[in-house]
């Protein structure tokens, strides 16, 4: 119901035949650009707040551009992005250079492909944050195209190690930071084989020799050990290097197709299957720490660049983020659903046949698909054991099986987005009646006053939404009570490796754990929660604990979920209303390879995470709302 925001999706591809090949093959010079479009549109999920590519060619004559950079913002800014470059490459098409020509002259027509799409988690929004981000030289073994999917929790620390190397940052982001420490490990590579080379050979020979020999896993190796954060980091050099590096930890996920044609990457590995039409066991994972590079020449090779620190891949791509065509995910959301049957069961007083199932909004659809599967479960088991009673008194006849069998698990499409209105009216209730018109109900399908009502979400963060509009508008078809669902465990605490949660007061688990000490008279742990957070600020990492967790201790997860019921049922509201959240445990049963569940447990996989979390509370207690 509430849309949460993620920083990013990643696109990049490495052809490796010339472009004379895929005209002859495919028709088109732009095959390779054709493939990036379709992978940036089908991450579009992924960041809807900016857009860019940038395209390296390789046989570009001195005089003429060898690296090409296009960016746009807004929801629009793919289609802006290819509307903007078409014209050209349509007269190019028209024109029917030759290969040669295509090679050399073209724009935006190259052998290295990146694509990025954008939502900013750091509150920093505008063209200058927009990537890939350049950095241009008249070398172009020094020139750098930098794109990637993280948020870095260290960033002062590599802002003052690019700052002793006596560079000066332009700007303060961890993107520029990368790019600037990536540059200048980059410009070492450059230099060391320079030196091995410079009484052997003569410019140009000498340029072009350090071209092919460049190893941009010396640069990774040398750059990234100072990295805290999650991360897939996509890089290319303007002489025809590529790499892709994932953190350590695996927080954020990519995965690679390689072929004799072809070297592509993406954030999502259903991108890849449908863009370039192969199996699923043809896509490879990248794993924590390890790097694919591919050479000027076309090498390619995957690399452990870093030292794998465990798993911590993050269980919220799986849960909310990441598009539900991946055979797995798809698998692991309907077992979300199916897990929470007991729970609901228990809600209704295992009462079905008064009791209305749906979902709310589409993305919860999987899981609710997966809850239905587990009472149509549980009402076989009823049928069964009806009819062996039945049996067994010798009551069994056709009329008899006839009504046990027409018994259903009543689903219906309860809610649907109407219209998107412009919430104009920006005074308290005037606009809360406006968002409560978000959606319409289908009238007629509960009993009035009789009936439960029952809604899946994926997940209740903020709670924002159910509060000002979901309620009312469930509450419009009388239910004498709602259970809303959420098939995700309670945030608890803020993520800081790249998804839009990093305020503890945003929380409505947090906002319901404080309530719940100030209504027992326990409010003293807020502060002393405080003061341990205070003194961890300067505490070295390995003694650094998540002192946030005590605020949650003294209660339960059914006492928090009954608290956040409360606050988020508007008082109009006549019906009884429940939270269900799923448990720890059982988000772990269902997504087994991704364990990395710190918004639910407050275990951080990096110091830069304990560390930010406890902040973020300093920041909550002292009222720096606006803070992170």
């Amino acid at each position: 119901m509430e849309q949460l925001k993620h920083e990013c999706g990643i696109a990049m591809i490495r052809l490796l035949k010339p472009l004379e090949y895929y005209k002859q093959k495919y028709g088109t010079y732009c095959w390779g650009l054709s493939k990036l479009y379709l992978m940036m549109e089908k991450q579009h999920n992924r960041g809807q707040e900016a857009a860019g590519i940038g395209v390296v060619k390789l046989h570009a004559q001195p005089g003429n551009e060898y690296v090409f950079r296009e960016r746009a913002l807004g929801t629009g800014a793919i289609q802006e992005i290819f509307d903007n470059i078409r014209p050209r490459l349509d007269e190019i098409q028209a024109e029917s250079l030759t290969p040669q020509q295509a090679e050399a002259d073209a724009p935006f027509l190259g052998e290295i492909y990146m694509g990025h799409l954008r939502y900013s988690t750091t509150g920093r929004s505008g063209m200058s944050y927009v990537h890939p981000f350049l950095r241009r030289n008249n070398w172009p073994s020094r020139s750098l195209l930098l794109c990637g999917n993280f948020n870095m929790t260290n960033v002062e620390e590599i802002f003052n190690a690019v700052v002793a190397k006596g560079q000066h940052p332009r700007l303060y982001s961890d993107t520029l930071m990368l790019l600037e420490q990536l540059g200048y490990e980059l410009d070492r590579e450059n230099h060391r084989i320079y030196r091995l080379l410079r009484d052997q050979l003569e410019e140009p020979e000498l340029t072009h020799a350090i071209e092919s020999r460049l190893d941009m896993r010396q640069v990774l190796s040398a750059a990234s050990p100072l990295w805290d954060g999650g991360y897939v980091i996509c890089g290319a050099t303007g002489s025809g290097d590529m790499f892709a590096l994932r953190d350590p930890h695996g927080i954020r996920p990519a995965s690679y197709y390689r072929d004799d044609e072809v070297v592509a990457i993406a954030s999502e590995r259903p991108v890849l299957q449908t863009v370039l039409n192969v199996r699923r066991c043809a896509i490879n994972e990248l794993h924590p720490g390890e790097a694919i590079t591919v050479t000027q020449q076309g090498d390619v090779d995957v690399t452990q660049i870093l030292t794998p620190l465990g798993n911590a891949a993050c269980s919220f791509e799986r849960i909310y983020f990441s598009r539900g065509s991946d055979a797995d995910i798809y698998r692991e959301r309907k077992q979300l659903g199916r897990q929470l049957v007991p729970q609901v069961l228990e809600s209704v007083g295992y009462d079905l046949d008064h009791t209305v199932f749906s979902f709310i909004p589409n993305t919860a659809e999987v899981a609710f698909l997966g809850m239905v599967d587990g009472l149509e479960n549980y009402l076989n088991s009823l049928k069964a054991d009806s009819i062996l009673a039945a049996q067994q008194t010798g009551k069994l006849d056709a009329a008899t099986l006839d009504t046990i069998m027409a018994r259903k698990v009543r689903v219906e499409k309860i809610a649907i987005k109407d219209i998107k209105l412009r919430t104009f009216i920006a005074e308290g209730e005037s606009r809360n009646d406006l968002a409560a018109h978000v959606y319409d109900v289908t009238y007629g399908c509960v009993e009035n006053n009789r009936d439960s009502l029952v809604v899946i979400d994926d997940s209740i963060v903020r709670g924002t939404t159910l509060r000002q509009s979901i309620l009312r508008i469930l509450d419009r078809l009388h239910p004498a009570k709602i259970v809303v669902v959420s098939s995700s465990p309670q945030v608890r605490y803020p993520d800081c490796y790249g998804i839009d949660m990093s305020r503890m007061a945003e929380f409505i688990a947090f906002r319901a754990a404080v309530q719940l000490l100030r209504d027992t008279g326990r409010e003293q742990i807020l502060t002393d929660v405080y003061n341990r957070c205070l003194a961890m600020e300067t505490a070295p990492d390995a003694e650094l604990r998540n002192c946030v967790k005590a605020v949650y201790e003294p209660f339960t997860d059914a006492q928090i979920s009954e608290q956040i019921a409360k606050m988020l049922t508007p008082p109009e509201v006549n019906a009884d209303v429940e939270i269900i959240y799923q448990s720890v445990e059982s988000m772990h049963k269902a997504i087994p390879d991704h364990p990395g569940d710190w918004y639910f447990s407050g275990d951080y996989p990096t110091a830069g995470g304990i560390r930010m979390v406890n902040r973020a509370y300093i920041n909550f207690y002292e009222g720096h709302i606006d803070r992170r």
